[in-house]
């Protein structure tokens, strides 16, 4: 007696055991390299970042350099010019008191 296979009821195992799905390690391997492809395409952008940060970072350095050695100048100069200011007051002293005595000796 032959069995045919139209009376074999059907299962979901019976059916599953005849096409079997592909394994799900493809879809796995796909998703590790979506994540790996992100992972490094973040990694490249914080490096890009960092870089730039440093680029900023160095012309902020060289300005306030140059501000720091602009001030020095200014803080000497006004250091010769405060000297030569007391110098030229002192100079007028002289020579107020100079015309003081001199006009007391004319009285």
């Amino acid at each position: 007696m032959c069995i045919n296979s139209s009376s074999i009821p059907r299962c979901p195992l019976h059916s599953a055991l005849r096409h079997p799905r592909p394994p799900k390690r493809q879809n796995l391997r796909v998703g590790r390299l979506c994540r790996r492809r992100r992972l490094l395409k973040e990694a490249k952008e914080k490096k890009r970042v960092r870089a730039e940060m440093e680029i900023k970072n160095l012309k902020l350095y060289m300005k306030n350099r140059s501000i720091i050695e602009e001030n020095e100048k200014l803080r000497k100069k006004a250091l010769l010019l405060h000297q030569e200011n007391q110098a030229l007051f002192f100079q007028l002293q002289k020579k107020l008191s100079q015309e003081q005595q001199r006009h007391q000796s004319l009285i």
